[in-house]
């Protein structure tokens, strides 16, 4: 009798215990620097993918990469997604809008700061108490910082996932293919240090492991 009633206590406090969030939290990061201004329509596609695959109570943002990109004002666009699939419907409508208007205008950067990026996908995925947590990155990986930007601040990546799409190799790294292979190692490593998991997808016609 006394096992049965531990066994019995013992699965009423198991029943009491919140269960872990299931939904999806994206972010994704534009870069808009030099020539990678001119692949926006192939970022707006990947949007319109993972729009297409995300769930209400899945939370996405998309934010461009510029000079300092530890800010709200470089969001584009953001939504948590409601549980009722009609009104998510409109809420991702006006999602891809925002974006076509936002890649029809947009200019070039002068320059790419993606560690300020990360750092605000990581505070905002955060905040969403997000069950996965997936940063993505439309970008060559080439970190150029103004002058008086300090980025030289640690990760916390614990839980996160960073996938690199679309890396495109530079002018340069023809010459030298060491560069672009150094380029992505360091990143990799960078993110795997802070306790994420590092993937790049650069065939855009097969994005169907994105999420």
């Amino acid at each position: 009798m006394k096992a049965f009633i531990l066994a019995l206590t013992a699965l009423l406090i198991g029943g009491c215990t919140p269960s872990a969030p299931r939904n999806t939290g994206v972010y994704l990061l534009l870069d808009t620097s030099g020539t990678y201004n001119e692949e926006l329509n192939k970022a707006q596609s990947i949007i319109l993918y993972t729009l297409s695959k995300l769930q209400p109570t899945d939370s996405f943002a998309v934010a461009r990469i510029d000079t300092g990109s530890f800010s709200e004002k470089d969001i584009i666009a953001k939504a948590t997604f409601d549980d009722r699939p009609s009104s998510a419907n409109v809420q991702k409508r006006a999602f891809a809008d925002a974006i076509k208007t936002f890649v029809d205008h947009s200019k070039a950067a002068s320059y790419t700061d993606i560690t300020g990026g990360l750092l605000q996908g990581i505070e905002f995925l955060n905040e969403k108490n997000s069950g996965r947590k997936a940063i993505l990155i439309f970008s060559d990986l080439k970190e150029d910082l103004d002058k008086g930007y300090v980025r030289d601040v640690p990760l916390d990546l614990k839980g996160f996932e960073v996938v690199a799409l679309n890396v495109t190799k530079l002018r340069t790294d023809n010459y030298d293919p060491r560069e672009y292979l150094a380029r992505v190692d360091t990143w990799r490593q960078r993110v795997e240090k802070a306790g994420g998991r590092w993937r790049m997808i650069n065939d855009l016609e097969r994005l169907d492991g994105l999420l």
